[in-house]
């Protein structure tokens, strides 16, 4: 796990309600951040920085959503049809739909 963070359930500091506790694996470098500020300011430091990459629907398939409570990995589809984790049944951050377009590219309609 990198970035700021808090605890076992990958709360950050720029998100540790109760709710959140998803990580999410970046597609442009396969590690896992709390969140986008904490992948940005970490890959700032970085010899080469890059930008925070997008999962393209072709791959979201791919195990690249961490449940903080259970640590088990979700594909982004899967997470992307719950509200709570199907392993465990920790209830995720409603919030985070509205950051989803950071992570995932979703097609316009």
């Amino acid at each position: 796990m990198f970035g700021a963070v808090l605890d076992s359930a990958t709360r950050c500091i720029h998100f540790h309600s109760e709710l959140d506790i998803v990580a999410i694996r970046f597609a442009c470098c396969r590690r896992y951040y709390p969140c986008y500020q904490c992948h940005d300011e970490a890959v700032r430091g970085e010899p080469v920085p890059h930008a925070a990459g997008r999962w393209p629907q072709s791959e979201w398939s791919e195990l690249a959503i961490l449940c903080g409570a259970c640590h088990r990995e979700l594909s982004i589809t899967e997470y992307r049809q719950v509200e709570r984790c199907p392993h465990c049944a920790a209830e995720f951050n409603p919030g985070c739909r509205l950051h989803a377009h950071l992570y995932f590219e979703e097609s316009d309609g």
